[in-house]
């Protein structure tokens, strides 16, 4: 098994490309070894001193580093956890495997919402797995949409320029209502 990493816009977390599927859909985000309970794999990169948070997407993984703790002696015992995991036999997620992060709205601004979602699905989420992270929908008011970093976008020093300069930007253009965009915590 070859394992192949790629840095990310974030210092502190770099994405692992296992080279077979992670999850079969949605994403995944642990943010400590108590949350990743239902994570075999989690459970297994939580091992290695020094990491802070694990994000889980279709065929990736992001693994989020303590600021003074540097990749040199992280990268490999990481590495060593994804192949032993791989090579156990054991599933990635047990139980509910991922949350796709939609929240529901209805109402009048249903019809907004989902104009929201399909951009976010179509134009924003591709482009931040590309960077291993996701961002997730958690509301619409009055004008301002709520949305949640997660992977290597959360806490990433680039992030309130994406979401300001980018997604604002993107979300503006296509959908008048929209007149800003706010990060939420999970």
């Amino acid at each position: 098994m070859f394992i192949q990493t790629e840095a990310t816009p974030n210092p502190a977390t770099l994405k692992f490309l296992p080279g077979q599927t992670v999850l079969e859909a949605g994403t995944a985000d642990f943010a400590s070894p108590e949350a990743a309970q239902n994570s075999p794999l989690a459970q297994r990169i939580f091992t290695v001193e020094g990491i802070r948070g694990v994000f889980f997407g279709t065929d990736f993984v992001t693994v989020t580093k303590d600021d003074g703790i540097e990749w040199d002696h992280v990268k490999p015992p990481i590495l060593g956890a994804i192949m032993e995991h791989y090579q156990s036999g054991q599933p990635v997620m047990e139980g509910d495997q991922a949350a796709s992060g939609h929240a529901e709205h209805d109402g009048e601004d249903a019809e907004i919402v989902g104009q929201i979602k399909e951009l976010l699905d179509t134009r924003v989420r591709p482009a931040v797995a590309q960077d291993g992270g996701d961002i997730t929908f958690h509301g619409f008011d009055r004008g301002i949409v709520y949305l949640h970093m997660q992977g290597a976008c959360a806490g990433c020093p680039s992030s309130t320029l994406t979401l300001k300069m980018g997604i604002e930007n993107l979300l503006r253009h296509y959908i008048p209502e929209v007149v800003e965009v706010r990060p939420v915590a999970a």
